[in-house]
C-alpha cells in the first residue's frame, strides 16, 4: 500500500537556454544558466499487467500545481491560469488527454532521461497493509481513522491487458447500519491503451473514480473546453507579466499566439467491470 504524501517524483533540470522567441519561456524568469529542482507528491499509481500477469509498465500521476513564474520574489501565479500537472512512467512522460477518449490525438511520450539531466523516483509504502471487502470491515476501518486506498482493476477489452489502479481515498460515504459504502475520490490515472506500443503509453487520461459494490467501477474523465466568447475576454487577459510576451513582437515564432489556457471539467464516463477493495493500514 503506497503512502502517496510522502512518495514524490524530483528532477534536475538542464541549465536555462534563452528562448528565440519567448521573453520567459516556460514561465522561467531566472538567469540563463540556472539550474532548477524540483519535487511534487504523487496522487495515483497504474501498473499495466499482461494475460500471464507479468508486468508491462508502470504509470504515475503527479500532484498539480497552477501555472507560475519561477523563480520570482512577486507576481508568482501567471494569468491567465492553467493547470500544471505531469504524469509519467519509470522512463518516459505520457501526454495528459486534452480531447474525449472517442478522439485520438498526434501525441508521443517523451523520455525522463531526455528531459532531465536527472530525476528520482521515490515511493514510499506503509509496512503493513490489508485489504478490505467487505462493508462492515470497510466502516470499521473508516471510523478508525486508518489510512486508506482504493485498488480497482479491469481488464482492457481491445487489447487484453490487465489495469490496476492504486489511489488514496479522499471522500467516503458510509450508511454502516445497512452495510453500504460508496467512494468517490480523485485523481487517478487511466491509460488510453490504443496508443500502448508494447514499451510506452503515449497518452493517459486524468479521472476521478467511485464505486459502491466490489464488482464495478466508474470513472468521470477530465478534458479543457472552450470557454464562451463573453469569458474569455477577461479569462484571457494578462495581469502582470505576460507569459506570451515576445522578445521582439515584429518576429513571432509560426502560429503565435498560442491557445491560452482552458477550463477544465468532468464528463466522459466509462463503467467497468472491476474488481475493488479498499486498502487500509494503522
Amino acid at each position: 500500500m503506497i503512502n502517496f504524501p510522502r512518495s514524490s517524483f524530483t528532477w534536475k533540470a538542464h541549465p536555462w537556454k534563452p528562448d528565440p522567441y519567448y521573453k520567459w519561456p516556460g514561465g522561467f524568469v531566472g538567469e540563463h544558466g540556472q539550474v532548477y529542482h524540483v519535487r511534487f507528491t504523487l496522487e495515483a499509481r497504474c501498473v499495466l499487467r499482461d494475460s500471464g500477469g507479468a508486468e508491462l509498465a508502470e504509470l504515475f500521476l503527479g500532484a498539480p500545481c497552477r501555472s507560475e513564474y519561477t523563480i520570482a520574489s512577486e507576481n508568482l501565479f501567471q494569468i491567465p491560469s492553467g493547470e500544471w500537472r505531469m504524469a509519467f512512467s519509470r522512463s518516459s512522460i505520457p501526454a495528459i488527454a486534452q480531447r474525449p477518449s472517442t478522439e485520438p490525438e498526434a501525441v508521443r511520450a517523451r523520455s525522463l532521461a531526455d528531459a532531465y539531466q536527472d530525476y528520482t523516483i521515490d515511493i514510499r509504502s506503509y509496512p503493513a497493509s490489508e485489504a478490505l471487502e467487505e462493508a462492515d470491515a470497510i466502516a470499521a476501518s473508516t471510523f478508525a481513522g486508518d489510512a486508506q486506498n482504493a485498488r480497482s482493476v479491469y481488464q482492457d477489452a481491445a487489447s487484453g491487458i490487465e489495469v490496476e489502479l492504486e489511489y488514496p481515498i479522499n471522500v467516503m460515504n458510509l450508511n454502516a447500519a445497512d452495510g453500504q459504502y460508496q467512494i468517490c475520490t480523485g485523481p487517478v490515472l487511466l491509460p488510453d491503451l490504443a496508443t500502448w506500443d508494447g514499451s510506452d503509453v503515449h497518452r493517459v487520461f486524468v479521472a476521478h473514480a467511485a464505486f459502491s459494490r466490489r464488482d464495478r467501477v466508474e470513472f468521470i474523465l477530465r478534458r479543457p473546453v472552450q470557454a464562451a466568447p463573453e469569458e474569455r475576454a477577461w479569462l484571457d487577459a494578462p495581469r502582470g507579466r505576460d507569459r506570451l510576451e515576445l522578445l521582439d513582437p515584429n518576429n513571432p515564432p509560426p502560429s503565435y499566439p498560442p491557445e491560452r489556457a482552458q477550463p477544465l471539467v468532468y464528463n466522459e464516463t466509462w463503467d467497468l467491470a472491476a474488481h475493488n477493495a479498499v486498502l487500509r493500514a494503522d
